[in-house]
């Protein structure tokens, strides 16, 4: 039997938070295809413990296997809806920062006035969030501060993305190894998963590591254009575009939006899931009529 790991952003990937509308069978068939003894699922978030449960409350998520939080800074094992911080992964990012405190850091980026604080409980340990204008020169700000970062010893990520809904950008100081990306391979190599059977979905910003890593990775539909070019930007200089779906609708009548778009992904990428997604849909079908 095959290990399969599915790997999800949440906000306008899953969940249909966007302006785009969803397929109304496109969450139903999710929760089916999660009964598989053969899926294992991970929700990948920039979403803090709170927020991924309230997510799950408020979309009619299914409960996942583990649960990547807080841009890749927290790792959850869920069992029996009990979620379960994994040490290990904090044991692993921590020597990033050289012992610095998440104000310690802040303190290197006082005088930017672009920057603002994000609420405290967008804030942890290895998180240190930023509200920032969306059309700022965002490359020459992460320059100085990675720059600022160096000079202090510290192995810092930047991911810059912009949240639609709220006209703003978002800026995270992460350790150099808790991107999205790195909290996923950390996963894959613990639990024993294989690049060809795991398979990431995002739509933004912060999703362009694991997009553009090589690893098996769909854009939903809705995604960002600028996200769409970026990633088959960097894919066609790496040579790797074939490891990028961009999801375009018309799999099981899905629009390709959202969780339809994950689910067309995982398809194009694993051929017996487009098998068991169809026998659902057609379950479902039948017991309209």
């Amino acid at each position: 039997m095959r290990h399969i790991l599915l790997c999800s952003d949440l906000d306008r990937t899953l969940i249909p938070n966007g302006t785009q509308p969803e397929s109304p069978q496109a969450r139903p068939l999710l929760h089916s295809l999660t009964t598989r003894p053969e899926l294992t699922l991970a929700y990948v978030s920039g979403r803090h413990l709170a927020l991924l449960l309230a997510a799950i409350r408020d979309y009619d998520l299914p409960v996942p296997d583990y649960a990547i939080g807080d841009v890749g800074t927290t790792i959850y094992e869920i069992h029996n809806n009990e979620w379960r911080p994994w040490q290990a992964w904090t044991n692993e990012i921590a020597p990033d920062w050289a012992g610095k405190t998440h104000d310690e850091l802040a303190q290197l980026f006082v005088d930017l006035e672009v920057l603002s604080l994000q609420e405290p409980e967008k804030q942890n340990t290895f998180k240190l969030s930023y509200y920032a204008p969306p059309d700022i020169d965002h490359a020459s700000l992460l320059k100085e501060m990675q720059r600022r970062l160096l000079n202090s010893n510290v192995g810092a990520s930047l991911i810059w993305s912009i949240d639609e809904e709220k006209h703003s950008g978002l800026l995270d100081v992460l350790p150099e190894r808790a991107t999205k990306y790195h909290a996923i391979h950390f996963l894959m190599t613990q639990k024993g998963f294989v690049e060809g059977d795991t398979v990431f979905a995002g739509d933004s910003g912060n999703d362009l590591p694991v997009l553009t890593s090589g690893l098996q990775a769909v854009l939903v539909h809705n995604a960002r254009a600028d996200v769409r070019e970026t990633a088959l930007s960097t894919l066609k200089d790496k040579g790797l575009t074939k490891c990028l779906y961009l999801a375009q609708g018309g799999f099981l009548g899905l629009n390709g939006n959202y969780a339809g778009g994950v689910l067309e992904g995982l398809a194009h990428f694993i051929p017996e899931a487009k098998n068991w997604l169809a026998a659902s849909n057609t379950q479902a079908l039948q017991s309209k009529t």
